[in-house]
């Protein structure tokens, strides 16, 4: 049977710079790309300028859906002083979905045919199957859920059978519960994530923090038993599996595609470059961050998360029993923006987090290191502190150590 070949999608300059590194292309929704995803980061910091520069080099661009109006003045503006409840959050909802269009827009625009465009959605957050249909309404390429199993997002995309659907999981027995369910619904995922709780940056796809450093989640084990199973179920070459959390070089690139993976994510490698769509404080502060001055903690979400140990974090661990000894289910979000299905604050959860992650987060959008909750993922990052281009970032991963010039 006669075979299309993939269409290539990688920007004409970088092609000779992968058939030099000897690294396997990644083949999706039939393009040949670049086997590196960038990893979605909320709230804010992976938007349009970061996802559509990643893809115009023809890698994977991936835009987060969180909170996007905090990039549109006037979005801002319409959502300013409405107070707290229903009517409130259907604003600031209503909002943040006319934000992701226009990132999603203005992502494409930038990738100019390159590469490949995806949205990354927190299972956890109320507005989940909104943004997940407003971003296929728009044509998005790929649809990325972390943060929560997605069972229902081949329900949620079945108008759109182009699409594709990317689960982020931890461990093989998670492969093989989404594949299994997944199936019955006559729908395969188009690629896994396999995020390491123990490397990642932000949410951390573990019950506890005490389960950070359980080998089932080591790439080692996840990477061949899921390649094992998806034999096993005859879809082997249907699933690709991309491994994320502390990928830092084409040294690690090349050690996993030689245990099977098709590709790596990264997160905080892309934060940092002159693309991201941060503020340059919130880089600095990534860049410049040590392996011993990050911090495990659980968040709001209920999640383990990891971050930078800021001053308004440190703060906040001192008060964390305390607050959670008194905690109380409140009638309604006491902040502007109730973003989450379930949440520690508001639902009065024991052991969850006590405070808004909405507003912390966008703290550290703006580079507020008072305020500011800055995710990070661990190792360090390519090039030091310095914060250099996606261009550089790309190029360098496709280099191996012994033929790299002195930066």
């Amino acid at each position: 049977m006669m075979t299309t070949a993939p269409t290539e999608a990688i920007a004409p300059e970088l092609q000779p710079a992968l058939v030099r590194s000897g690294l396997n292309a990644l083949n999706l929704a039939g393009r040949r790309l670049l086997p590196i995803l960038q990893g979605g980061m909320g709230v804010g910091v992976s938007a349009h300028r970061l996802a559509g520069s990643v893809a115009a080099l023809g890698a994977v661009g991936t835009l987060s859906s969180i909170d996007l109006r905090r990039h549109h003045p006037d979005l801002m503006e319409r959502t300013r002083g409405l107070g707290v409840g229903e009517e409130a959050k259907a604003a600031i909802d209503a909002a943040n979905l006319e934000a992701l269009s226009r990132e999603i827009a203005g992502a494409r625009e930038v990738a100019q045919g390159r590469g490949l465009l995806a949205i990354n959605v927190m299972r956890a957050v109320s507005s989940y199957a909104a943004s997940v249909k407003r971003a296929l309404e728009d044509g998005i390429d790929a649809v990325v859920v972390g943060a929560g199993l997605p069972l229902d997002l081949p329900d949620l995309a079945q108008d759109h059978p182009k699409a594709l659907l990317v689960p982020i999981l931890s461990d093989a027995r998670g492969v093989q519960l989404m594949v299994r369910k997944w199936e019955r619904k006559k729908r395969l995922p188009d690629a896994i994530v396999i995020e390491h709780p123990r490397l990642a940056g932000g949410h951390l796809g573990a019950a506890r923090i005490a389960d950070l450093d359980d080998t089932r989640f080591d790439f080692e084990q996840v990477i061949p038993q899921s390649l094992a199973f998806l034999r096993s179920a005859g879809v082997e070459r249907e699933v690709p599996l991309i491994p994320a959390g502390g990928i830092r070089s084409f040294e690690d690139i090349r050690r996993l595609q030689d245990m099977g993976a098709a590709a790596v994510q990264l997160g905080t490698p892309f934060a940092v470059t002159v693309e991201g769509d941060a503020h340059p404080e919130f880089k600095r502060v990534l860049a410049e961050c040590r392996e011993d001055e990050m911090i495990e903690f659980t968040s709001v979400a209920g999640l383990p998360a990891r971050a930078v140990a800021t001053p308004w974090l440190k703060a906040y661990l001192k008060v964390e029993q305390r607050l959670q000894a008194v905690v109380h289910v409140k009638q309604r979000c006491t902040k502007a923006f109730d973003c989450l299905a379930q949440c520690g604050l508001r639902d009065g959860l024991p052991g969850w987090g006590q405070f808004c992650i909405d507003q912390q987060l966008a703290s550290a959008l703006n580079g507020d290191l008072k305020k500011g909750l800055f995710f990070r993922g661990r190792g360090e990052l390519p090039f030091g502190s310095q914060i250099r281009s996606v261009r550089d970032l790309v190029e360098r991963l496709l280099t191996p150590q012994t033929a790299l010039q002195p930066a």
